[in-house]
């Protein structure tokens, strides 16, 4: 982090609006500290993390004293920034007011964050954490690239954040951006009497909103920025391939690729998370290096771009275990005969659901929608990216109940040759070759794969899996507290709520 921990003359620029031209105004020999005051820090800590506590851990974010939450499980707002500017060192110290209480029941932590401060000489994020009734003090939450407007500044968790969010998984893990900005209304006046003209150099002048203008919004989780490790968020929306083929309008579709990650924290929870499980792929599918997305092949079916509608099926299997105990699992789900539907930019995303020993076919497990004004074609292949894809309520039912209709899941992406010719994305003919390239636990190129247990990670390359190989970062690991550690050791009480879920 050395590469990024001192920004001062970038700094110089953008407090030196929010104090004055005065606050430069001091020789070298009378640097000294200008108060600041008015500031306000907009942060979402992590947003998976936020989505964990809310969805599957049933939990809940409490902010008070100040403090303020976005809407739609949005990011935090810490008020009331007070501090000082060094004019020698061009370093700002900022703490703020407001507390944020973290908890969850179901999965038995509780925790409260205070004290909230920004140092720019040593670029990190401190707060003080009460958990079981101790207080840490200073507790360094993350590494923060600072940069000259000091907004949407990237951040990076510690090895003490990923201790206080429950899971090793964070350590070094991309945060949500920091913003620390100045409330309109307020002036600064520095306490120094100005003597001389030393003018910083080189510093360009600033452009972001830490000279004094409105905070910044805070964003929803729903309309957060996509993180940067998420490569299907690498588009402003779906889109699909331009127009330009030689396959008739409709027809039989000869091969494709569904490439999707199910939910990037359902696949965490189920093997670094309180499961303490594995993830299985067979039958054609394959999945991304990581725990990362899958890739299922041999795609089958219809398509007509005149009415903008086509139906497919994929080949291939997931399973998800988890919860052992005695020899029995408490999650025990199957997914297989993958198949999306698209009407006019919406469809549904549909599968057969072994849960429990219980199969229910063509379960709707999403709604899917696209930002695209028809399907095209380009070089025989239709190729969607980043296709919306919200749970549905029989969705909801087939995930025990962990995660509420309507929440959302990571992107789908598609690719189809419309004749046996055609070349999908990877490179393979339409011969029902797929795109992806699994490795079983024998090395030898099967397409299955293990993540988690005793397993080795299947991997996928290119084609559309490799562009929805990873749909964000860990969540933490289900038990936070000692609560659900005990429960986790217990096994037999985990299975018999997953059971008593899956019957009702």
């Amino acid at each position: 982090m050395a590469a990024h921990r001192h920004r001062p003359l970038a700094l110089a620029a953008a407090v030196a609006v929010a104090l004055g031209a005065g606050a430069f105004a001091v020789t070298s020999a009378s640097a000294a500290e200008a108060p600041l005051k008015d500031y306000e820090l907009t942060w979402g800590i992590k947003q998976s993390y936020r989505s964990y506590v809310t969805g599957m851990a049933a939990g809940t974010f409490t902010p008070s004293g100040g403090a303020t939450q976005a809407d739609g499980n949005g990011v935090f707002t810490f008020t009331d920034g007070s501090g000082t500017y060094d004019s020698g060192t061009h370093a700002v110290r900022l703490g703020f007011a407001g507390s944020l209480k973290i908890a969850s029941k179901l999965h038995g932590f509780e925790l409260t964050l205070s004290d909230v401060k920004f140092d720019s000489a040593a670029a990190e994020i401190t707060a003080d954490v009460t958990s079981g009734g101790t207080i840490r003090e200073d507790v360094p939450l993350a590494d923060v690239t600072v940069t000259r407007t000091m907004t949407d500044m990237e951040t990076r968790l510690t090895k003490e954040a990923a201790t206080v969010l429950g899971s090793a998984g964070y350590e070094g893990a991309a945060g949500d951006p920091l913003s620390v900005t100045q409330k309109p209304a307020a002036t600064q006046t520095p306490t120094a009497t100005p003597t001389g003209t030393a003018t910083p150099t080189g510093t360009a002048t600033p452009t972001g909103t830490a000279t004094g203008s409105a905070s910044p919004e805070p964003t929803s989780s729903a309309s957060a920025s996509p993180s940067s490790s998420d490569p299907a968020s690498e588009s402003a929306s779906p889109t699909a391939s331009a127009s330009g083929t030689g396959a008739p309008a409709r027809g039989e579709i000869a091969d494709g690729t569904l490439g999707w990650g199910v939910k990037q924290s359902f696949r965490t929870y189920v093997v670094d998370g309180a499961a303490q499980g594995k993830i299985t792929v067979s039958g054609g599918a394959t999945q991304a290096a990581g725990n990362g997305a899958f890739t299922f092949t041999d795609a089958t079916g219809t398509y007509d771009t005149d009415a903008d509608t086509l139906s497919a099926s994929f080949e291939g299997a997931v399973n998800f275990k988890g919860h052992e105990a005695n020899g029995s699992y408490g999650l025990d789900l199957t997914l297989s005969d993958l198949g999306v539907e698209l009407d006019g930019g919406s469809g549904e995303l549909t599968a057969d659901v072994d849960s429990l020993g219980k199969t229910s076919d063509d379960v709707v497990l999403a709604d899917l929608s696209t930002d695209t004004e028809g399907l095209t074609a380009q070089d025989d292949v239709i190729t969607l990216d980043g296709v919306t894809a919200k749970l549905t309520k029989a969705g909801a039912e087939a995930f025990g109940g962990f995660y509420a209709e309507g929440a959302e899941l990571d992107p789908v992406g598609l690719s189809v040759a419309l004749s046996d010719d055609a070349e999908l994305p990877d490179g393979n003919g339409g011969s029902g070759s797929g795109s992806g390239s699994g490795s079983g636990s024998d090395g030898s190129g099967t397409s299955s794969g293990t993540t988690g247990g005793a397993g080795t990670t299947g991997s996928t390359t290119g084609g559309v899996s490799g562009a929805l190989a990873s749909t964000g970062s860990e969540v933490p690991a289900g038990a936070l507290g000692a609560a659900a550690a005990v429960t986790l050791a217990a096994g037999a009480g985990v299975v018999v709520a997953m059971r008593r879920r899956q019957n009702a």
